[in-house]
């Protein structure tokens, strides 16, 4: 069901990863989760941003430009750790918005 890792029951990896999805949009200086390569595939649709592994969970987020890119990150994990708090968690910002400025 990742990239990476023991595969997770499809079921367990589909719940973790929404867990995971929802806690992570809830941090302030993340703008969404990244589309890319880094995402749970589960029959029918994918959580992007979000790769379930055994034991361990890739996120990928687009961050707010407000803080340090390092408390972005530490933010994500704490965020990450709330679901899965023993797994090992490793976090890419794959992109940075800037408020008021648009493409």
């Amino acid at each position: 069901m990742t990239l990476f890792g023991d595969p997770v029951d499809t079921a367990e990896a589909g719940r973790l990863a929404d867990r995971i999805r929802k806690a992570v949009t809830g941090c302030a200086s993340v703008a969404r989760l990244a589309a890319g390569p880094v995402a749970t595939y589960l029959p029918g649709r994918a959580v992007q941003g979000v790769a379930v592994g055994e034991g361990e969970v890739r996120i990928a987020v687009v961050a707010v430009y407000d803080r340090p890119l390092a408390e972005v990150a530490d933010q994500v994990r704490r965020a990450a750790r709330s679901v899965v708090p023993e797994w090992r968690i490793d976090v890419a910002i794959d992109d940075i918005e800037v408020p008021g400025r648009h493409g």
